[in-house]
């Protein structure tokens, strides 16, 4: 079967022919792949900044952001059956018994950092026409969403951040009443989106869903459909181009929570000078490798004290948060139909995929699909 994969000693990048896998374990499933997104990480993998293939392998197969069909179950697999669509967890629990969160199940939160990751980390990924995995990583997926449904992994970024948000907003009586729903948690306060990727933009998407008045802010200029995106779902885009980062505060007023989604060190210090008193800011990119830049780290702290301001990073999600991106992405399609589908403008086979993934990004998200 085909797939697609790293080979970090030789530095390539290459469409692979490789076994097609069998269940060997009771409690396994076997997928065939549908679609599988590339994102920014796969990007950085096959430049080599990181990624490690599994034990004794000297690639990776790469492929994180999956949807697939059941094809077979383990004996041990009651919940699932042939033709169900599903969309895999991506990070699996590290082997110590002393995380407490792994052994909880919670392996987002790992303690030991030897977890593994499907395509990232010490595991082959979902870049390939067929793969088992373990049926509890499965999450099922309407029969509906299965255009869309390669947005849940993306999704849940979002999802794990909005999770925590509604524990933080509670320690600020004015923002919120324990007794209101999450689904109105934002409504009256002011969201700023950093970036206009997929991660943003769908974070934009469940920003506006529980209330708040949403900004998006970039460096695209129009036209663009990144702004058509934003302004499909009723958020406002503002140009980094066209908007220093010193007059946001005085032009959108307090910022009440900031998502930042683009990985760039300099524009996430400048961007948290605007937050407003009592603000909260989410940091979910990961920097890559970047010019040293200056920066007053004092100033910054007193401010975050001075203004009882929380800074909250995250990374990687848990079932919840899979649970809560499905549900939600439903909503996004029942809302703005047109803006989900748009995010994936471009859908390509796997034979393309290697060249793909190291191209500057067409469209807004590039999707393998294996349907072609």
């Amino acid at each position: 079967m085909k797939a697609v994969a790293v080979f970090p000693l030789s530095r390539e990048v290459k469409l692979i022919e490789q076994a097609e896998p069998v269940i060997t374990q009771p409690d396994q499933v076997k997928l065939r792949m549908l679609d599988v997104g590339i994102c920014g990480t796969d990007k950085e993998i096959c430049t080599f900044v990181y990624g490690t293939p599994p034990a004794h392998a000297d690639y990776l197969v790469i492929g994180h952001e999956a949807l697939g069909s059941v094809v077979e179950v383990g004996s041990a697999v009651t919940h699932l059956a042939p033709g169900d669509l599903v969309v895999p967890t991506v990070r699996r629990p590290c082997p110590h018994a002393r995380c407490r969160s792994c052994r909880a199940g919670h392996q987002d939160f790992c303690e030991t950092g030897d977890f593994t990751e499907r395509g990232i980390k010490g595991a082959h990924g979902y870049l390939a026409e067929f793969i088992v995995d373990e049926a509890q990583y499965m999450n099922l997926v309407p029969r509906h969403l299965r255009e869309i449904a390669v947005l849940v992994e993306p999704l849940t970024i979002i999802e794990k951040a909005e999770h925590q948000l509604y524990g933080l907003m509670q320690r600020r009586p004015p923002w919120i009443d324990p007794a209101v729903s999450e689904r109105t948690q934002g409504q009256g306060h002011k969201a700023l989106v950093l970036g206009a990727g997929p991660v943003g933009l769908l974070g934009a998407m469940a920003l506006r869903t529980v209330g708040f008045d949403t900004v998006v802010y970039s460096r695209e200029m129009e036209p663009d459909p990144r702004i058509a995106v934003t302004q499909e779902i009723g958020a406002t885009y503002l140009s980094s181009q066209a908007l220093p980062t010193d007059q946001l505060e005085t032009h959108i007023g307090p910022i009440d929570l900031v998502y930042e989604a683009v990985g760039h060190s300099l524009l996430a210090l400048e961007v948290l000078k605007a937050l407003g008193p009592n603000g909260i800011y989410i940091l979910t990119g990961v920097p890559g490798l970047q010019t040293l830049i200056e920066a007053d780290p004092a100033t910054l702290f007193r401010e975050i004290v001075l203004k009882n301001q929380v800074v909250l990073g995250t990374v990687n999600a848990g079932t919840q948060a899979f649970k809560a991106a499905i549900a939600d992405l439903d909503v996004f399609h029942q809302c703005w139909p047109r803006a989900v589908l748009a995010l994936m403008a471009d859908r390509i086979p796997i034979e393309q995929a290697a060249q793909r993934v190291l191209e500057r990004p067409t469209g807004i998200k590039s999707i393998i699909s294996f349907q072609l």
